[in-house]
């Protein structure tokens, strides 16, 4: 669903756990936490506070912490 980024709760270098919210995006007046899928390391930001975005849209990348690669 399109909406409009609210808020970065995460930075890139940042550890994260699986369900960790990372976004809070407006859509239809609410706004909702999308969480992390899995675990791992923010290695990009994909989207800027206050841009518009389309339903299925990258906003982050998440990879595998250091130890695991």
């Amino acid at each position: 669903m399109p909406g409009r980024v609210v808020k970065l709760l995460v930075e890139v270098g940042e550890h994260v756990a699986p369900q960790t919210p990372v976004v809070v995006v407006e859509a239809m007046k609410m706004e909702n936490e999308l969480c992390a899928e899995g675990g791992g390391v923010v290695t990009e930001i994909a989207v800027s506070t206050g841009e518009n975005v389309e339903g299925g849209a990258v906003l982050l990348r998440i990879g595998a912490p250091d130890d695991e690669k």
